[in-house]
């Protein structure tokens, strides 16, 4: 009996450990429209588990030095969200935007999270739409920062700022959640075409 229960005591005692890495805030963009919002909406089919929940796609911070691994970046790094990595041959709907324009992002939270900054990155010109995300198809740093300094947003949070210079055509915007008090980050890719 006595051997169950510290047994029993090791396991409550390690949970909170355990899972102190995953973050309770989810979110994903809205506006440009995810590949995550699009499977979600209907707009994207054959997409698997992603489409019931768009919010779901963490893995751990630090990008571009660390997280998802190069052609993983979309899914997380997640196996069973491994149709956000799929570039389709390209075909993945684009929102229309102007390059060097303002522009106001939104992000739909589920929950939200003590957040350390929202950053988006901007495929490069040139980049191969129908190849998986890499770190060398991005430009290497991110074109808006919006410092949170561990407050939590709202669950509907809009970023206003001005869009990349010298883009056009087919690009690839992803956006990088960074959570203040775990390990990790939330990551969500939207297709967009410049003009």
């Amino acid at each position: 009996m006595r051997k169950k229960l510290l047994a029993a005591m090791g396991v409550a005692l390690a949970l909170p450990i355990i899972f102190a890495g995953f973050a309770s805030g989810h979110g994903y963009t809205q506006n440009p429209p995810s590949r995550s919002y699009n499977c979600a909406q209907g707009v994207v089919k054959n997409c698997g588990d992603i489409q019931y929940e768009p919010q779901s796609v963490e893995a751990p911070k630090g990008f571009p030095g660390a997280g998802p691994a190069d052609g993983k970046i979309c899914s997380g790094a997640i196996a069973r969200f491994a149709q956000l990595d799929d570039p389709r041959g390209g075909t993945w709907p684009t929102k229309a935007l102007t390059s060097g324009a303002n522009f106001t992002f939104t992000w739909t939270l589920t929950a939200a999270h003590a957040s350390t900054s929202f950053r988006y990155f901007v495929t490069k010109n040139g980049w191969n739409p129908s190849q998986p995300l890499t770190r060398a198809a991005l430009d290497p740093a991110p074109f808006l920062t919006v410092p949170f300094n561990g407050a939590r947003p709202p669950l509907t949070v809009t970023h206003a700022g001005k869009l990349p210079s010298g883009k056009t055509g087919r690009h690839l915007i992803l956006g990088v959640w960074d959570i203040a008090d775990t390990t990790n980050a939330f990551y969500s890719c939207a297709d967009v075409s410049f003009s």
